[in-house]
């Protein structure tokens, strides 16, 4: 039985799936949606505007976890047959054994997120520790401190979120004339004023929260060469008249060769072939910026509103008042032959709340006893009877709509709760 496997996860694993399963398809949406787009809004909107399309994960994934204005279920109808599919291919000798592929899947899901998020706080480590020796630079013209490395190799950068610090290479006076000094300063002063420092931490975040989905990886690497095109952008708009300057201080700046995960540092993640073809396009002018913020406004709008209306449930009139009614779909699988023979028995009771109802297949009886849990979730205790005698007590917790599972010696017995009865005393065999 499953409430033997490590009950008190049980039911926050059943939590997980139902709302995980809704903030991946919402997270799949809104990044396949900024992929569609970025290019185009790049062209007519200019870098500022596409780099902001990458509001759009976040506020999906808010859509997707709010509350709805009645009670709901916990599944909608596509979240729903997902996670059915996916109980259904389940491994059956995990759940002979008693095993929860929930629970499995939400603390393999938990131990790959921190894996990811230590790894990437080893990296951050590591990059401060370069700066180790660094000193203040107090004749930089820079709002941010401003700090010289002892090491050529590291910086141009804009380091941390929370009182970041902006990082220069040992050679910086030597390596740039006055001009692209000026420049790279104003570069990494806008990286600062942006607060791109806090987007590279919350991407972090999200990569580890979705670390096993290809496409998190993809909208990292996106959102960091988004993120260099848009400070670009923000810079030449008060420094056009300086491009070729730029782009030299760009072709003299070196790859960094160290991860930063929360930060903006030169990378080859940034391709200087496309920055600096930027640089010989007209940027947009004022009118067609501010088109682009009300179109990305609106987008957004449009996809979080779409995606938070797609999450209501799809019999919200049934259990948007108090459920009078449960129907318990059940699956009997007996493998003794006790029964007559072996095979399978699907089965339905429809009962009150506190009522027991009963089903017979040969001499085995169970019966079945619905308790409302609030939240939309059941206790069903059961029970099982073989030639008048009780052979077995299981007591199944679960939220409506998804499977629970209980087994004995020579059966196996899947109860699905549901609000309502669509279907009275069904019993068909299979």
């Amino acid at each position: 039985m499953n409430e033997l496997y490590l009950p008190g996860l049980a039911p926050l694993a059943a939590a997980w799936a139902a709302r995980g399963w809704l903030a991946l398809l919402a997270f799949t949406a809104a990044v396949l949606v900024v992929a569609a787009l970025r290019r185009p809004c790049r062209r007519w909107f200019g870098a500022e505007r596409a780099f902001q399309l990458w509001l759009l994960p976040p506020l999906v994934l808010l859509a997707s976890q709010l509350p709805h204005a009645a009670a709901s279920a916990p599944l909608p109808p596509l979240v729903y047959t997902i996670t059915s599919a996916a109980g259904t291919v389940a491994p059956q000798a995990g759940v002979a054994s008693g095993f929860d592929w929930r629970v499995g899947a939400m603390l393999l899901w938990l131990a790959g997120g921190v894996a990811v998020f230590v790894l990437a706080a080893l990296a951050q480590l590591a990059y401060r520790c370069r700066l180790h020796g660094a000193t203040p630079m107090a004749d930089a013209r820079s709002r941010r401190p401003v700090l010289r490395a002892t090491r050529i190799d590291v910086g141009p950068a804009l380091v941390g979120a929370w009182r970041s610090r902006i990082v220069l290479p040992a050679d910086f006076a030597e390596r740039y004339d006055t001009i692209e000094q000026a420049l790279i300063l104003a570069h990494e002063d806008a990286h600062a004023q942006r607060g791109d420092g806090w987007w590279c931490l919350f991407a972090q975040l999200l990569a580890a929260l979705f670390w096993c989905h290809p496409l998190a990886w993809w909208a990292l690497a996106a959102l960091r060469h988004d993120q260099e095109l848009a400070c670009d952008a923000a810079v030449l708009r008060g420094h056009g008249a300086q491009r070729r300057s730029y782009a030299n201080a760009m072709l003299k700046t070196q790859s960094a060769a160290f991860a930063l995960p929360v930060g903006c540092a030169w990378s080859p993640r940034h391709p200087l072939t496309e920055r600096i073809a930027m640089l010989k396009s007209a940027a947009p002018n004022r009118l067609r910026r501010s088109a682009g913020m009300v179109a990305v406004c609106m987008l957004a709008v449009v996809v979080a509103g779409t995606v938070y209306a797609a999450s209501a449930p799809a019999n919200a009139s049934i259990v948007g008042a108090a459920v009078s009614e449960y129907q318990l779909t059940m699956k009997l699988s007996a493998n003794d032959g006790h029964a007559g023979q072996q095979g399978d028995w699907r089965m339905g009771l429809c009962m009150k709340p506190g009522e027991t109802g009963s089903v017979r297949v040969g001499d085995r009886t169970i019966d079945a006893t619905p308790i409302p849990e609030g939240d939309n979730r059941l206790r069903m205790d059961l029970v099982v009877m073989e030639g008048g005698k009780r052979v077995a007590k299981p007591r199944l917790h679960g939220a409506l709509g998804e499977t629970q599972h209980a087994e004995g010696k020579g059966y196996a017995l899947d109860v699905t709760p549901m609000a309502g009865c669509p279907a009275r005393d069904a019993k068909s065999k299979s």
